[in-house]
């Protein structure tokens, strides 16, 4: 008995009478697409280097100093870290003029700006916004203020955390945009809040949070918890559109404070 041969023709010619070769044709045209898709979802993902280039600069640790104490980081009230984070700001190429958390730095006796070379400068401050926990610096250092993203970001799209988290030193994190306009919170008087799941943890209070082009989304304020002053994954930063009406509202009573825009 001849075994029963079957062609690759007769096993793709369906009741349509598709044919192999066009089978074929498709298969590796979705193979392709899938190619393309893998890839680009790589390409969007492994933006972090490019992100930490463009924002980093703009971004210094900020260590204030408490009552009582001779020495930034030492003898901060209870629930306060003992340092913080701190992003330049302004419409020039260079800047004098600091955005940080207002409860960073609201009982400090003096305050020093760290850069990335460890290199330190004193600060002053300028004003505070209790209500929106913003407050602004000034210091001798110049540098060129970080760039503001003009529009809100979509919820899930990428974003990252650049902080000064545990005191370690700036370091970054990413993930996506959770939420956007967050309110009633609790944290604040007076709360617009992106929410992200970028871990963020003690000591980047007053970061830049950041779109893929290193961008202000956001600056970092808060961590969702019940249960320890750790990173849950539901993070809080004041949008940008708060921190412009806070600065606007500020620059009444000293006009030398830069605008954000």
């Amino acid at each position: 008995m001849s075994a029963f041969k079957v062609s690759p023709e007769a096993i793709f010619n369906g009741p349509r009478g598709v044919s192999f070769q066009s089978t074929l044709k498709s298969l590796s045209g979705l193979l392709l697409v899938l190619i393309l898709a893998f890839t680009n979802h790589v390409a969007l993902a492994d933006h972090g280097a490019e992100t930490w280039s463009s924002a980093a600069p703009s971004v210094v640790v900020i260590e204030p100093t408490w009552p009582g104490y001779s020495r930034p980081g030492f003898g901060a009230p209870p629930g306060t870290a003992p340092a913080g984070t701190g992003f330049y700001i302004g419409s020039g190429e260079r800047s004098r003029y600091l955005v940080t958390a207002a409860h960073v730095i609201a009982r400090a006796t003096d305050i020093d700006i760290v850069t990335e070379k460890a290199e330190r400068h004193p600060a002053t401050i300028v004003a505070v916004d209790i209500q929106r926990d913003i407050a602004v610096l000034r210091t001798d250092l110049e540098r060129r203020p970080i760039s503001l993203r003009p529009s809100d970001p979509a919820v899930g799209e990428h974003a990252c955390a650049i902080g000064n988290s545990f005191g370690l030193g700036l370091g970054i994190s990413c993930g996506v945009v959770s939420a956007i306009h967050r309110t009633d919170v609790g944290f604040n008087a007076i709360e617009d809040f992106v929410q992200t799941d970028a871990a963020i943890n003690p000591g980047a209070s007053g970061g830049a949070l950041v779109d893929v082009e290193g961008r202000l989304i956001g600056m970092i304020d808060g961590i969702f918890t019940k249960e320890a002053d750790i990173d849950a994954g539901v993070n809080f930063a004041v949008s940008v559109p708060l921190l412009i009406e806070s600065i606007g509202l500020q620059r009444r009573s000293d006009p030398e404070i830069p605008p954000l825009r």
